[in-house]
């Protein structure tokens, strides 16, 4: 008898836990909760920094055909870019990670946005309108482009942020998918080393 009390005791402890687990995972996916938990995870994960491949690693793109639009919808193909920096991150507005790693992407292309030899390249298939409000409403003056063909499958992924570091001789430095600290001293120094190359 005591057994049987045990086990109907267990199921009804482990029907319980179901319901809130699953009431949980509703509150993440289907809630403005889980918006904000998402963005708050993403911003601790933005404060790490990337990992740089060391120079004998460093797969080298072969191949830049991607054409983009910029946001005067002038054409624009990555290859123009061949021969230089270029800092590449494809995101989204609607993405709490992308949106938690912009701050620190606006600090770094502050610091750069003047040197001729780095490119700076923000790819996304958001509609112009929304990107614009985006950027005027965060206070942000990215160089954003508006996706036209696939990317070199190099530069592919199914998941956002992807952010590429590549150098003038096409040897990419930094492959990171998610948020990353991109202010961090060890960027900027990649960054200034790549540029003497």
């Amino acid at each position: 008898m005591e057994k049987k009390t045990t086990q109907k005791t267990n199921k009804k402890g482990s029907w319980i836990f179901n319901i809130i687990f699953i009431g949980l995972i509703a509150l993440i996916l289907f809630t403005p909760v889980g918006s904000k938990l998402k963005y708050w995870t993403s911003k601790l994960m933005a404060s790490f920094t990337p990992s740089v491949q060391k120079v004998e690693k460093r797969e080298k793109l072969t191949d830049y055909h991607w054409l983009l639009t910029d946001n005067n919808s002038q054409s624009f193909d990555l290859s123009q870019a061949q021969g230089k920096v270029i800092f590449l991150n494809t995101w989204a507005t609607w993405c709490p990670p992308c949106i938690a790693e912009m701050p620190a992407l606006q600090e770094l292309y502050n610091k750069y946005k003047n040197n001729p030899d780095v490119v700076f390249v923000f790819a996304t298939t958001d509609p112009k309108n929304t990107v614009d409000k985006f950027m005027t409403d965060k206070g942000y003056n990215l160089p954003v482009y508006y996706i036209q063909s696939a990317p070199p499958p190099q530069l592919g992924s199914n998941t956002i942020p992807i952010t590429f570091l590549i150098g003038k001789n096409g040897g990419i430095a930094i492959r990171k998918v998610g948020a990353a600290d991109w202010s961090s001293r060890k960027v900027t120094g990649t960054i200034d080393q790549l540029l003497q190359e």
